[in-house]
C-alpha cells in the first residue's frame, strides 16, 4: 500500500508536534510543511528534511492529506480549499469559527467522500479510553479544565481553546439532545473570555457542569461522571482512571446511617471504599494521544475506515459551543435590566426603537462577535 502524503498547515507549537509525529509515522509521507513566518517553516523543514512554503498553494497536487494547524480563524477557508482540491483533511479543533462554516465543510467533504477528521485529541486520551466502556448512560458530569496564561489562541477566548475539549467529550458519553444551557465567564487579557463556567442540560435528564479557565494558578484536566450504579473519575493530565461502584446494598438503599449502631458506624468509615463504595484503580495503556488521532486519520484514508472525531462531531461541538458563548454574551452580572453584561462587564446598549423595535443592539452585537 503506497504512503499517504500529508501536509501540516501551520507549524507554530502543536503543528511543529504534528509535524514530527508524522514525519516518523508508518503509512505516511511528510511531503511539506506550510507557515507564513519564514524562520518557523525553515526551523521544522530544516530538522525534518522537507520541503517549506509560505503558504499551501505549492502544495496542492504534491499531496493526498493535509492536517491544519493554523489559528482558528483560517480553518474554514484554508480547509474548504485543500477539500475543493480532493485533499483529505484533518483539522485542529474547533473545527471553525461558526457553525455555518463547520456545516459547509462537512458538506463538502461528504460531496467529494473525503475524510474529515476534528482534532478532539482528548477521545484518544488513554484514560478516557480506559474508562469508556463502563459509562453507560451518565446522569451528571462534572469536568474542570484549567492552565496558566501562555498568550496562545488568543483569537479565541477559553470556551473554543478549552472548554470545547469537555463539551466534545460529553457530547460522545451523551447521545441525546441539548435542551438547556446557562453559563458566565470573564475576560482578563483581552476581549474573549479568558475563564468560563457552563451548565447544559440534556433531554434524557443528564447534566454536565463545564468549567475552564486559562488563567488558573495551577493546571487541572480532570471530569467526573456519575450514572446510577458507578461514579467514575477521570485525570487527562496524570492519565489515569479510577472507578466506584457501590455494593447491591448501598444501591438498594438497605444502609440507614441513622440507624446503625456506633460499632457500625465505625466499620462503615473505616471500610468505606473497600466494603460499602469499592474503588478500582482501571488499567490505563499508556498511547500517544496525538500520534494515535494520526493512526486513525492515515487508516481512514488507506482503508475508508470511519474516524472517531469526525466533521459532525466537530459541528456538534461547536454547536454547543456557540451557545454557550451567547449565554455568557447575555450573562447580566448585577442581575438587572441595567446591570453590565459579558465576558468585559460592558454597560447594556441601547434598545433599537424603531419599525424592528424587539432586535436589540446588543443581539447584533453577540452575532457579530460570534462571527469573528
Amino acid at each position: 500500500m503506497s504512503k499517504v502524503r500529508v501536509g501540516v498547515i501551520g507549524v507554530g507549537h502543536l503543528g511543529r508536534i504534528h509535524a514530527r509525529l508524522l514525519s516518523s509515522l508508518e503509512g505516511a509521507e511528510l511531503a511539506g510543511v506550510v507557515d507564513p513566518v519564514a524562520e518557523a517553516r525553515e526551523q521544522v523543514a530544516a530538522e525534518l528534511s522537507c520541503a517549506a512554503y509560505a503558504d499551501h498553494a505549492p502544495l496542492l497536487g504534491q499531496i493526498d492529506a493535509a492536517i491544519i494547524a493554523t489559528p482558528t480563524r483560517f480553518h474554514h477557508a484554508v480547509a474548504v480549499d485543500l477539500l475543493g482540491h480532493g485533499i483529505h483533511t484533518f483539522v485542529e479543533k474547533p473545527i471553525t469559527l461558526s457553525v455555518a462554516d463547520a456545516d459547509d465543510l462537512v458538506a463538502v467533504a461528504a460531496a467529494r467522500g473525503l475524510v474529515l477528521q476534528v482534532g478532539h485529541v482528548e477521545r484518544f486520551n488513554p484514560a478516557l479510553l480506559a474508562a469508556q466502556p463502563h459509562l453507560a448512560e451518565p446522569k451528571y458530569i462534572e469536568a474542570t479544565r484549567a492552565g496558566t496564561f501562555t498568550c496562545r489562541s488568543t483569537d479565541i477566548g477559553v470556551v473554543l481553546d478549552l472548554m470545547i475539549h469537555d463539551i466534545d467529550v460529553v457530547l460522545s458519553l451523551v447521545r441525546d439532545e441539548v435542551i438547556g444551557v446557562q453559563a458566565l465567564g470573564a475576560a482578563v487579557f483581552g476581549p474573549n473570555e479568558d475563564w468560563a463556567q457552563a451548565r447544559v442540560a440534556f433531554a434524557g435528564g443528564c447534566v454536565a457542569s463545564l468549567s475552564a479557565s486559562r488563567v488558573a494558578a495551577k493546571p487541572q484536566r480532570w471530569m467526573h461522571v456519575a450514572a446510577h450504579d458507578r461514579f467514575a473519575t477521570i485525570d487527562f493530565a496524570a492519565r489515569t482512571a479510577q472507578l466506584m461502584r457501590p455494593t447491591e446494598a448501598v444501591l438498594a438503599g438497605q444502609i440507614d446511617v441513622n440507624g446503625l449502631a456506633p460499632e457500625e458506624k465505625t466499620h462503615l468509615k473505616d471500610h468505606l471504599f473497600s466494603d460499602y463504595l469499592p474503588l478500582e484503580q482501571l488499567t490505563v495503556v499508556e498511547t500517544n494521544a496525538l500520534l494515535e488521532e494520526q493512526k486513525q486519520f492515515v487508516a481512514a484514508i488507506q482503508s475508508g475506515a470511519s474516524v472517531s472525531v469526525s466533521g459532525l462531531d466537530g459541528r456538534r461541538a461547536l454547536d454547543v459551543a456557540e451557545r454557550i458563548l451567547v449565554a455568557i454574551a447575555a450573562h447580566r452580572w448585577d442581575g438587572d435590566s441595567a446591570g453590565a453584561t459579558g465576558p468585559r462587564h460592558e454597560a447594556p446598549e441601547p434598545i433599537l426603537r424603531g419599525p424592528h423595535w424587539h432586535q436589540t443592539a446588543r443581539r447584533g452585537a453577540v452575532r457579530r462577535r460570534l462571527a469573528g
